[in-house]
Parts: C-alpha cells; structure tokens; sequence
C-alpha cells in the first residue's frame, strides 16, 4: 500500500516493533544501544500476538515492521512472523547481520510469511562495513542472507546510515544494492541518540547534495529510494521536477495528506517493553500497550496529533512554504533541541522572506 493511499490521520503507514534489544553487534550509531542479552521485561509471545491484533485493526494490509536489536535474537520470531500474516498484516523483518542469520533462518522467515526482509550495508566494502558494525564478518553474512532472500523469492531491502564516516562509501553501496537486486534503498540520514551521539552527522549544506544525487539515482535505479529522517528530500525532488515553482500542495495525496510519511504522521514504535513512540529516534511515550490501547494511543494522543499538524511546527519549518510535503525530521529537533516541533537541524533550505533564527548548524543561509 502506498503512503498516498491511507489517511495518516487515522492509522500509520508503517508501525515498527522493536521486539528486542539484544543484538551481537556493537553498531556505532545504533539508537537501541543494543547489548548481548535480552531484557527481563520485553513483551512476552502472548503480548506481542495481543500487540499484533490491535495492529490489524488500523485496517486491512497493515504493514508492521519486526525490528531490535536483532530481531532472531528471540526464539518466537517466527512464529510472531507467521500470527501477523495469517491475520492479514504486512510482516517485514530487519534482522542484524551476523553469522546467526543463516540462508536457512531466512528460508524459514520467507516460509513464515514475511513480505520482505531488509538488512544494513554501511560500507561499499567488507572492511568498512565490519569497522562500522562492530564485528569482523557481518559484511559476509548480510551480502549471503541477502542472496538467500533473492533465492526465497522473498523482496529485499537495504539500510544504509549517513554520517560523516559513511558518506563516501554512498556510489559503492549503490552498485551493491543493485548488484543484490534490491526493490528499495533506505537511507537513513543520522540522528544523534544512543550510541550515535558519538558520530558526527554531515553538514546541511552535505546533506542537501547528497539529496540531489539520491534523486539522480532514483531516476535511472531499477530499485525504489526512501530517506528515513530527512523528509526534505520530497522538498529537493519536488524542487527538482519543477524548478522550484510548484507550489507544496501539488505534492499532497488526494486526501490533502503530506506525501511520505515522519514521526507520528504515518509512522508509530513500540519498544521492548511496550513503550509507543512517535519514532523509535523520537523516544517521548504516549503510551504503553500493556495499559493504553495502541490504535486510540495514535490517533488520540496529544504527542501524535501534534506531530500531525503541520501548523504546530516552528522557527523555519513552520513559515516553510514546503512543510506541507516535507516537515522536517521531528526526531532529530528532539534530539538537538528537546523539542519535537522545532526546525530540523539538517535541512539547509530557508524559506524566502524568513528571518527568524537559524539552527546552530547553518554557517549561512543558503536559499537553492
């Protein structure tokens, strides 16, 4: 189903559940801080199947995202993999790249009914990938479940982290994610929480280039790109197709819905333990599914209707003429700013005719 075709008002497009913390890597930028072993309080196989029946009642084709951690590090994935889809969800696992994930786990995740399994490359080589997840051989195992996928038949995805550290490893994870013949590239521009603290993101102005050679990959890429927290690339698209004239409403969907979805406006988490988040890089609960229901908590909380409301955001995100279509990543003013409604650090556009502040990271003001 497509962003455009659901209200967001109403149910998110993608609802993720981090289903563990435990992973064996030790990923520089995880925002899990993962750690070897599983949390005592994590949500049981009886809670998670709860979970997942509220899940379907935001409507048929619900897509629901199994994450972590490393999602195999609990012995019920499969067997939750299998609940969601038999009950007409959208079941999509991002398991860890480690030696765990072999091609006959991911035969069984196919088996089970997953629609598509995604996994993380974070370097155009086997070096760099292993520097930046922590552990020698994870570029071997991902690059082999990935072909297991395609052998299973089941559609592939790949992850890929922006920061200072990755940026130029981009054209060789390109040509890998088409060598691995994936349906969708999910760049996921950094926000600083967890461990990514430690990692420098890239500058706005950086940020804005890489965004304009994304959209030359996507015109000639037989694979489909999204950014995760960087939502100004619909901006940089639109601007794009139409040399900047169009006005933001002829990218809204029919309903006059934003297209793509952010933090709270068509894209909901639930942790561990039960916690809803807006995002899981936006940790502000507005909720537990073990006390409020999941369905009331995002159509009715003050966080998410917030977050849905494109006049509620300020400084330059808010007298944005594109705000409509973009918003701003809500994750990374929280963790820059402590507000979730503040302009979002990364985007170095500004609005024609704006002089209210500037985030720190804007050195000038540069108007495309």
């Amino acid at each position: 189903m497509h962003p455009n075709a659901i209200d967001t008002d109403e149910r998110p497009f993608v609802l993720v559940w981090e289903l563990t913390r435990a992973c064996e890597l030790t990923c520089k930028h995880c925002r899990a801080d993962a750690q070897p072993e599983r949390h005592p309080d994590e949500l049981t196989t009886a809670e998670g199947k709860e979970l997942l029946d509220a899940a379907r009642r935001f409507g048929e084709n619900q897509l629901v995202v199994l994450s972590g951690g490393d999602p195999l590090a609990r012995d019920d994935t499969t067997e939750l993999i299998e609940y969601g889809a038999d009950r007409g969800l959208l079941m999509t696992l991002t398991p860890s790249g480690t030696a765990s994930l072999t091609p006959e786990r991911v035969g069984e995740i196919a088996d089970a009914g997953a629609r598509r399994l995604a996994v993380s490359v974070d370097g155009g080589s086997r070096a760099t990938h292993d520097e930046f997840r922590g552990e020698l051989g994870s570029f071997e195992s991902t690059i082999r479940a990935a072909e297991a996928a395609h052998d299973a038949g089941l559609p592939l995805q790949i992850n890929t982290t922006v920061c200072a550290e990755t940026v130029g490893e981009l054209p060789e994870i390109r040509e890998l994610v088409a060598d691995l013949d994936a349906v969708l590239w999910s760049v996921f521009f950094l926000v600083p929480i967890g461990r990514g603290t430690v990692l420098d993101s890239i500058d706005p102005a950086r940020a804005e280039r890489v965004m304009e050679w994304l959209v030359d990959v996507e015109e000639s890429a037989d694979f489909g790109i999204k950014t995760t927290e960087a939502p100004h690339y619909r901006r940089v698209a639109l601007q794009r197709r139409t040399d900047g004239s169009e006005p933001a409403a002829a990218a809204t969907d029919a309903i006059g819905r934003r297209v793509g979805i952010t933090a709270g406006d068509g894209f909901a988490f639930v942790s561990h333990v039960g916690d809803v988040f807006p995002s899981g890089f936006l940790p502000v609960s507005a909720g537990n599914v073990r006390e409020t229901d999941l369905v009331d908590c995002y159509r009715n909380a003050d966080l998410f209707t917030d977050l849905r409301d494109p006049d509620a955001l300020e400084g330059k995100c808010g007298a944005c003429e594109f705000r409509g279509v973009c918003g701003g990543s809500r994750s990374r003013a929280y963790a820059e700013t402590g507000d979730p409604l503040a302009s979002d650090p990364l985007c170095a556009y500004v609005p024609d005719g704006y002089e209210g502040p500037l985030p720190d990271s804007h050195e000038s003001r540069p108007h495309p």
